[in-house]
């Protein structure tokens, strides 16, 4: 029966927010140092900004678009607490050095409606990236702390006391998305001044290894030409004049090509004495066919 009193038919509350502040990086917050603010891709607002922002017809969680209009630079953040001073508002230094903002500039501030993330892609801004054992869990780990990604990014994470830097170069399914209870899948490019390792041909490695047997052997070489002494006095025969060997005199082992894996071959050269007075048609050598003497007879004593 309200239909037609006052013009209220229809009413609906606004779901626009949309204010400037005056920006300034977390240390420059009273109080107690913030370091989990740097760790983060959130912003401390004023308490007026929560009046608001109850009053309208917002979708939760809320997000912001961050605008810096004099260097036409925008990115995007959650809110982490309401305690800044009446008009001012306090990032991250990653966030303000993305937006090109110094200490006191105007930041545009709207909230953002932004579809739920399913695929980015980081790229680290320094090799010691590659540093790190499990990259994707420590990014994992870093992201809980940020409410949404903006394509063309630079954002820090901290690992072991140690901030990182990575580009986002790619978001789906839009340039700007919520990371807030999704499941999304991650990428990494090469970082930056990265190369590949030079990996050589195999022709070309067996080159390198080929040794030459000239190397062993050189022209004019003499093998061995010393004299041995006995402890009798006695000179050992041995070649006065050894015979040079030349480059090719050396021919290297012959491998053995029927070998198998764990079977052990033990290669022997047995030679025979030479005897003037055995001939061919002598038989061959039998072991064990010798008689026994025995110092004592059988059958009695000796």
């Amino acid at each position: 029966m309200f239909a037609g009193f006052g013009g209220f038919e229809g009413f609906q509350r606004p779901t626009r927010f949309n204010t400037q502040y005056r920006c300034y990086s977390v240390s420059m917050l009273p109080g107690n140092e913030r370091s989990d603010v740097e760790k983060g891709g959130k912003i401390i607002m004023p308490p007026s900004a929560l009046d608001q922002l109850t009053r309208l017809n917002i979708v939760y969680p809320m997000l912001f678009k961050l605008t810096n209009k004099r260097a036409n630079r925008e990115t995007h953040s959650g809110v982490l607490e309401f305690v800044a001073d009446e008009g001012k508002v306090y990032l991250p230094y990653w966030m303000m050095r993305n937006l090109l903002i110094e200490e006191g500039g105007i930041l545009q501030v709207e909230n953002a409606s932004l579809p739920v993330a399913t695929f980015s892609k980081f790229q680290p801004q320094s090799e010691d990236f590659l540093d790190i054992t499990n990259p994707k869990a420590v990014l994992e780990n870093a992201l809980r702390n940020f409410a949404c990604l903006t394509k063309g990014d630079v954002v820090a994470i901290t690992y072991n006391e140690k901030v990182y830097e990575l580009h986002v170069m790619e978001v789906k399914p839009g340039q700007a998305v919520s990371i807030i209870e999704c499941d999304m899948n991650v990428e990494f490019a090469a970082p930056v001044g990265y190369q590949e390792p030079q990996y050589k041909k195999k022709e070309e490695t067996e080159q390198e290894m080929a040794v030459d047997e000239a190397d062993f052997a050189p022209e004019g070489f003499l093998a061995f030409a010393g004299q041995g002494h006995r402890l009798d006095g006695k000179k050992k025969g041995t070649d006065p004049q050894p015979k040079a060997l030349g480059g090719g005199a050396i021919r290297r082992g012959i491998p053995n090509y029927e070998y198998k894996r764990g079977k052990i071959t033990f290669m022997r050269n047995v030679r025979r004495p030479q005897n003037n007075h055995q001939t061919e048609e002598d038989e061959e050598f039998q072991p064990f066919t010798g008689e026994g003497q025995a110092l004592r007879r059988k059958g009695g004593r000796k």
